[in-house]
């Protein structure tokens, strides 16, 4: 191996082995960092350090850029590694995924490869019924795709401004002026819609922007006051512990919170530029954090795969199998960083040329998307016809949400759709559980000579009670809204009846398990519900309240279809009645809904569960199209029983 450049930093390296070993803990759940997530943050803001520094220098020397040269030292730097890792994780999981999730993920591993998975992402988190995050198992490179996109909008930012007018103070201003507005959306976007402040590279800029301006700062400030930069470098670490270990999933984040990372690398990187005596540089420069440096990319690529591929093999992974993954990861790192991120990155041929780093570059890349649309598709036709027919039924809708009458989160006025032309009417409300029964109750309408129409909106309860969404990261104000004015139409309205349903208490409960997520009382959404059927009862309507259905441990149809990939039978996915049908809290429920007047509970538990087991693939037909809302072909069979428990007893 060469000797390091005299211009490298052994306290940069140290600081990536901290970023990379807070977001793999995070990960792997080896140890109590709920925030170790903002790894990332410190990356971001690494880089802006390193490329400010390097392009303004070159900018300083020569008065222009090699943008060639520049883009094929990162080509040469980071598309091998990162394509190498895209299609070993497609290799692993054409043996561990079903033909489905081949098919999915593959769309992943295309998006990845082109560097703008963080663009996907984005649309993946706004859609309401996406496969669980989680199992993605490229989801990390969302992280990867804005460094790319910032490594082409940068150094544009840097010639603009010497070009305007020559001089260190112009690009200061041109990368503070940048900074402070990225970082005012961001902070604005993080409390209006998350996904975007997160995944949206412009929004990320002013992290970099962080660093380049540390680039910038003289270094003999902090040289002359060795204690100065003593201070600094402990504000920094602690910055970084601080996040590290009281941020979690559910904090508004990036936002203002990101301000404590990025505030954290930035001052330690300017007492590492002090010199390597100042401050923590010495604990920075110690070995065994200079090797987990060194190895920081590929740790970062592989680590994420093998902890979702082990989550899928072994159900619930032990700390002595979580460790086995660390070594697995370790392993993986270092015979990518040995055998192909360091000799493509050093090969002598490839740095003789841009045109040599950069035209394999954009032969990789493309075969990179060539691969992984090749793979989805033969994803597919891997399927047999038992699970091309399980993945129609979860990918096919229910009646009102094909007809995009399921309002988005973002909506606060009402616009009820109509189905049917019957003379009497029944009002569908609620949120996406009430959604699902639409496809029988509007069949049951129309042959009992009743219009359904609809009040539906994404994870808004009927219910009067402010709660927490996920997917806003934050206190659902528009359902607040919506609701109200949805319950004034209905009431003018007047319909024959008004049938209610959504998910139950215990079921959003089992999903912010251990997210640190605020809980609801129970007397809160005892008396909100109890205040929403008063309301419908006092103007003399009848109201059908429909039990929630079971709640599943797991996406139901990746677990069919997995079990079927492995020969094994659908009632592998089986859950216990105990685990999955919340019958106390149905009992609660029953009797708020009974004590109204005009008010039926109707439930129909006992289609999908015996005294001890709730079944997910019923009658030769898929249940659940993921852990809790009817697959709608399921759906379509019970239009019988909601003639005879719903319209019949309650509606006429």
């Amino acid at each position: 191996m060469s000797a390091p450049s005299p211009d490298f930093r052994p306290d940069i390296e140290g600081l990536r082995a901290l970023a990379v070993a807070g977001v793999v803990a995070f990960h792997f759940g080896l140890t109590a960092l709920p925030g170790g997530f903002a790894g990332v943050d410190i990356f971001f803001v690494i880089s802006g350090y390193l490329i400010t520094r390097h392009l303004t220098t070159e900018i300083s020397a020569t008065g222009r850029l090699d943008l060639l040269r520049f883009y094929a030292r990162r080509a040469r730097r980071l598309l091998p590694a990162a394509l190498f890792v895209i299609a070993a994780t497609l290799a692993a999981g054409a043996v561990i995924l079903s033909p489905e999730e081949q098919a999915l993920y593959s769309k992943g591993a295309m998006w990845a490869s082109a560097y703008i998975i963080n663009l996907w992402l984005i649309r993946w988190s706004f859609d309401y019924f996406a496969n669980d995050a989680a199992n993605n198992p490229f989801i990390h490179y969302w992280s990867l795709s804005v460094e790319e996109q910032f490594y082409l909008a940068w150094p544009a930012l840097l010639m603009l401004a010497a070009w305007l007018k020559p001089g260190k103070r112009t690009i200061v201003l041109a990368i503070g002026i940048s900074g402070l507005v990225s970082f005012a959306v961001c902070a604005w976007l993080t409390t209006v819609s998350q996904p975007w402040a997160f995944y949206f590279s412009p929004l990320r800029a002013w992290e970099f922007a962080a660093g380049g301006l540390a680039s910038m700062a003289p270094a003999w400030l902090l040289q002359k006051r060795p204690r100065l930069a003593l201070a600094f470098s402990l504000a920094g670490l602690a910055l970084i512990a601080f996040a590290y270990l009281t941020f979690s999933e559910e904090a508004p984040f990036p936002g203002f919170l990101a301000l404590v990372p990025v505030a954290g690398t930035v001052l330690l990187l300017l007492a590492g530029a002090a010199g390597a005596r100042s401050g923590l540089s010495a604990f920075l420069a110690l070995p065994p954090l200079q090797w987990v440096g060194k190895l920081s990319y590929s740790l970062y690529l592989w680590h994420w795969p093998v902890i979702v591929y082990a989550g899928m093999l072994v159900e619930e992974l032990t700390l002595v199998q979580r460790l086995a993954c660390l070594g697995l990861t370790l392993a993986l790192s270092a015979l990518s960083y040995h055998f192909i991120e360091n000799p493509i990155r050093r090969n002598g041929w490839l740095m003789a040329n841009a045109a040599r780093a950069l035209v394999p570059a954009l032969l990789l890349t493309g075969t990179g998307v060539a691969a992984a649309y090749g793979n989805a598709a033969l994803a597919v036709r891997h399927q047999n016809p038992e699970q091309r027919e399980i993945a129609a039924s979860a990918a096919e809708p229910a009646t009102a949400r094909a007809k995009a009458c399921v309002e988005g989160y973002d909506t606060v006025t009402p616009k009820p759709c109509v189905f049917g032309d019957g003379r009497r009417m029944i009002a569908l409300f609620g949120d996406s559980h009430a959604d699902h029964w639409s496809t029988p109750l509007i069949e049951a309408g129309k042959k009992n000579g009743y219009r359904v129409e609809t009040w539906l909106k994404s994870s808004c309860r009927p219910s009067r009670f402010s709660y927490f969404v996920t997917k806003l990261n934050r206190d659902y104000r528009e359902c607040d809204q919506w609701r109200e004015q949805a319950i004034k139409e209905i009431i003018a309205a007047k319909p024959s009846l008004v049938v209610i349903s959504e998910l139950a208490l215990t079921s959003s409960r089992k999903m912010a398990a251990g997210k640190g997520q605020p809980d609801t009382p129970d007397a809160t959404w005892r008396a909100g519900l109890r205040s929403t059927l008063v309301s419908l009862s006092k103007a003399g309507l009848k109201i059908a309240f429909i039990r929630d259905v079971p709640f599943n441990d797991e996406n139901i149809d990746t677990c069919v279809s997995r079990a079927l990939w492995r020969d094994k039978a659908p009632s592998l996915c089986d859950q216990t009645r105990a685990d999955a049908a919340n019958d106390k809290m149905a009992a609660v429920e029953r009797e708020i809904v009974t004590s109204v007047p005009n008010a039926s509970y109707v439930d129909l538990t006992d289609r999908f569960c015996n005294a001890t087991t709730c079944h997910v693939f019923i009658d030769g037909k898929l249940a659940f199209r993921d852990q809790h809302h009817l697959a709608t072909p399921f759906a379509e069979s019970l239009e019988p029983e909601v003639e005879k428990r719903v319209i019949s007893k309650v509606g006429r």
